[in-house]
């Protein structure tokens, strides 16, 4: 437009409202990377230390509380200085993707998996341990039920006939630690020589427990996970032939008592 020409009375309070705005994200985002890692980041300026302290004391401990009682095991396998330097280098480096604080147990487990760098006092076994240990937790909390299921009893012929289903509240978990055995008194130093197979699963009775598969068992759990929509017997024909077994009547006869077994835990169920 010919001959126009701006408001500097105007331009001039947005260049100021712009320069508060840079101000006061610059003086944020300066006082969240303290209370990130205070001992790297200094203080933002003009700040009564005292009234940081308060919040450096209540980001750390509340997330350090949450952990410990998430992470026992792990817990337990650390000094006092290595565990909060753990923690403290979780709190710096990783940005959390969810603001709910039920799910700080994933973020660990992905600042482990890929930001993480390994120190002298780390195990090898760390993040699997951290995975076993999230799924617990995790199952506890979960919102998910069981179906009903129509077999009351063993000797059943549904239990070989029906279609098993695989427990929402049923995880199959492949680790090359034997994570379930770790503690203070046990701890592996080179991976096991074959696959730790287990499925973390939460009963009816709302009780967190494990059970550990052998090949068939992990297998068909495999399968069940897909959801294979097939009998009970079709599903261990199915592992008998993947397995090349030279008798697979064993196996669907053995099978039988297995599927009767995971429907006892809860870890299958059936629906008409």
């Amino acid at each position: 437009m010919a001959g126009y020409m701006p408001n500097s009375k105007n331009t001039s309070g947005a260049e100021g409202a712009a320069n508060a705005l840079v101000s006061t994200i610059t003086i944020q985002s300066s006082f969240s990377d303290h209370l990130r890692n205070p001992l790297v980041n200094p203080a933002p300026p003009g700040v009564e230390n005292r009234r940081l302290q308060i919040y450096r004391e209540l980001i750390y401990k509340n997330i350090e509380n949450f952990m410990q009682s998430g992470f026992p095991i792990i817990r337990s396998l650390y000094g006092d200085d290595d565990w909060q330097g753990l923690i403290r280098s979780f709190i710096h480096i990783h940005s959390s993707q969810t603001p709910y604080f039920t799910e700080l147990g994933r973020e660990f487990i992905s600042y482990l998996d890929t930001e993480h760098s390994a120190r002298g006092c780390d195990q090898p076994f760390l993040l699997e341990l951290a995975r076993y240990e999230w799924a617990e937790s995790a199952l506890f909390l979960a919102d998910a039920e069981i179906p009903p299921t129509y077999i009351s009893h063993a000797g059943d012929t549904a239990i070989i006939e029906g279609v098993p289903h695989l427990s929402p509240l049923a995880w199959p978990m492949v680790f090359n630690y034997p994570v379930h055995k770790i503690g203070q008194h046990y701890q592996p130093h080179q991976p096991s020589a074959d696959p730790v197979c287990l499925v973390v699963y939460r009963n009816r009775a709302d009780q967190v427990r494990f059970l550990e598969c052998n090949a068939v068992t992990g297998r068909m759990l495999e399968v069940l996970e897909q959801g294979a929509g097939t009998s009970g017997r079709d599903l261990l024909q199915r592992i008998a032939i993947e397995l090349q077994h030279p008798e697979p009547a064993q196996v669907v006869d053995g099978g039988r008592v297995l599927l009767e077994q995971l429907h006892s835990l809860d870890i299958i169920y059936y629906l008409k």
